[in-house]
């Protein structure tokens, strides 16, 4: 290897964790995120001429519009996928926080889904990365009123969906274990007092796992009876940080069997949400993050 290419290698991994939480943002899919991060890497390694002045900007440009790219093939998954989707869980190793700086929470993810793949990277660049318009327009080759543009209508439509508001995460963590603890005990009293009146249930099995049906489940009383119902008596409960935010992540044995991410009211009293990840192929990387 020569000194350019240690160089090369030193500049993006330098940059990998940044250009990781971009695209995963972009995408809700760990593995599409390390096949983009891969491509980006080696446009980035091959590359001839001058030498790059801003190699952040530059790979930022490349990652944000590899994965634009990705979008469609997604895209096309999602519509043959069986029961609600919901993104890869970021699951964080107990004791060694992310490096990542930046993590939108599953609430949010299940939100940008919702906007067209434009929309999203702006919302992402600005609103979470902070990138100004102007910068944006030059990753996407777009004028700067476009991109403010698709900003607005991007934060209205996040707004209305999602309004931002952070619940204290040491409120969110006992939420988190009153929850766990009241399913798991069959307490159906203490389960609709944690849940609020209107709460959704997103069960992602992907056709290969239980979950609730085709469709999100919506009301206190369905939603505490088919959690409890559904409820496995032997499972290894771990407390971790998912997608930034204290959640629980169940085991049976040695292997993932589900993670659960709550949704609380801005009060932090009830659960306005339960996304529930139990397709295995979603929780593949789980397991290597919980040593």
């Amino acid at each position: 290897m020569t000194a350019n290419d240690e160089q090369r290698t030193e500049t993006f991994l330098d940059h990998r964790e940044l250009l990781f939480s971009i695209v995963y943002d972009m995408l809700g899919s760990v593995a599409d995120t390390e096949d983009v991060l891969q491509e980006t890497w080696l446009a980035w390694t091959s590359r001839t001429g001058e030498a790059v002045s801003h190699p952040r900007a530059y790979l930022v440009r490349i990652a944000v519009n590899r994965a634009l790219s990705r979008r469609a093939a997604i895209s096309r998954r999602r519509e043959e996928y069986i029961g609600p989707w919901l993104p890869e869980p970021l699951v964080e190793p107990e004791g060694d926080p992310s490096e990542r700086g930046e993590s939108v929470s599953m609430a949010l993810m299940v939100v940008l889904e919702t906007l067209t793949p434009l929309e999203r990277v702006v919302f992402v660049l600005h609103e979470v990365f902070g990138y100004a318009h102007t910068e944006i327009a030059g990753i996407l080759d777009r004028s700067p009123s476009a991109v403010r543009q698709l900003a607005h209508r991007a934060r209205e439509h996040v707004q209305a969906r999602r309004p931002r508001y952070r619940v204290d995460p040491r409120v969110r963590r006992q939420a988190t274990e009153r929850f766990v603890a009241a399913m798991f005990g069959g307490d159906l009293e203490e389960l609709l007092r944690l849940l609020a009146p209107d709460v959704t249930l997103w069960a992602d099995g992907g056709g290969k796992a239980p979950a609730a049906g085709p469709r999100p489940l919506h009301g206190a009383d369905r939603v505490a009876r088919l959690l409890i119902a559904r409820a496995v008596a032997v499972l290894d409960v771990r407390y971790r940080q998912v997608n930034g935010e204290p959640s629980a992540v169940l085991f049976m044995g040695d292997s993932p069997f589900a993670v659960i991410v709550l949704d609380l009211t801005p009060d932090g009293e009830r659960v306005r949400a339960v996304y529930a990840i139990t397709n295995p192929d979603k929780l593949s990387q789980v397991d290597r993050t919980m040593s």
